[in-house]
């Protein structure tokens, strides 16, 4: 009742913001409309011009299929940088309803990988170097999805208004293609950039998320809007309502750039010494600058060491939470 509480009031905001949607999407002209011309760019709050073509080939694509009727499609470029130069969280996160001549820049989070003995994949906070579709890798794939349903899930209780309250996160679903089809095995979807880390636990035995002895969790709410994340794609919290009134009961598109044979292409320019523009390629210069050129580990080579790493990992003991005091 909590979620669909909230998707409600969100969908109402949605309403506000975009207009009534039409049960089907209109048809989108093979031009980009002039309206949207001026939101083009790799400019903050902009998006790029490779990056708006495939989202918009995408959403046209299943449109056609049938796959989808929302006349609104997303778009992420996983290329730009955490943080914008005013020091906000950066803008790489794109909703846009042609239909209505809307679009919206927001944040976004993309996966932190893991540093391991054997390969280090780990990306920094401000700037991604590397991605993968293997699961485990903590990394973003890019490529083509779609939205699917969503899960709301307990996570513990937290102080509230002087109180404490339970805290639910709602989780969107992603389904892919090609590199991105595994995104139900990796768990791969979005959710808001907030997470309840666990200090203790308390009697509560009339809760309904109470274990056998009648405790629960509780623990402090960690926001990390714009950062990284453990391979999803995440929002704010304003952010995430909004999106997922937007998608609730009526799926739709999701382009995230780059994909492999981008990376892959942009780091061969990057050895020979090539300019990206004149070569046709794309990335965020800032990022490239700091990263110094991406590299995109296939799940067939980045598989095989994450589940030889998990084998050799010593059997831990459940956790048991110390009783708040």
């Amino acid at each position: 009742m909590l979620n669909s509480l909230n998707l409600t009031i969100a969908a109402m905001s949605i309403v506000a913001l975009f207009g009534s949607q039409p049960t089907r999407a209109a048809p989108q002209t093979p031009e980009i409309p002039g309206w949207l011309k001026k939101h083009v760019g790799t400019g903050d709050g902009q998006i790029a011009p490779v990056v708006l073509k495939r989202a918009r080939a995408l959403h046209q694509r299943k449109i056609r299929q049938g796959a989808v009727t929302n006349p609104c499609y997303l778009a992420k470029d996983a290329t730009r940088p955490s943080t914008s130069s005013g020091g906000q969280p950066g803008r790489r996160f794109y909703i846009i309803c042609e239909s209505r001549k809307s679009f919206r820049a927001v944040s976004s989070g993309y996966g932190n990988g893991r540093r391991l003995q054997r390969a280090n994949f780990s990306n920094g906070r401000q700037c991604a170097k590397n991605f993968s579709n293997a699961e485990g890798s903590k990394l973003t794939m890019g490529g083509s999805y779609v939205t699917a349903e969503t899960r709301t899930s307990f996570k513990g209780y937290h102080h509230q208004s002087g109180a404490r309250r339970p805290f639910h996160r709602t989780f969107l679903l992603f389904d892919g293609e090609g590199d991105t089809e595994n995104a139900r095995e990796r768990a791969i979807g979005g959710h808001p950039a907030v997470f309840l880390k666990w200090q203790c636990r308390f009697k509560n035995p009339t809760s309904p998320h109470a274990d056998e002895e009648g405790y629960v969790p509780y623990g402090k709410l960690v926001n990390y809007t714009g950062g990284r994340s453990n391979g999803c794609t995440t929002w704010s919290q304003s952010a995430s309502r909004e999106i997922l009134a937007l998608v609730e009961g009526n799926p739709t598109t999701l382009y995230i750039y780059p994909e492999s044979s981008d990376i892959d292409a942009v780091a061969g320019a990057v050895k020979k010494g090539k300019s990206l523009s004149r070569a046709g390629l794309y990335w965020n210069a800032a990022c490239l600058k700091a990263i110094g050129s991406p590299k995109f580990w296939p799940k067939s080579k980045l598989q095989p060491i994450i589940d030889d790493w998990r084998q050799s990992l010593p059997k831990q003991p459940p956790l048991v939470l110390p009783i708040c005091k």
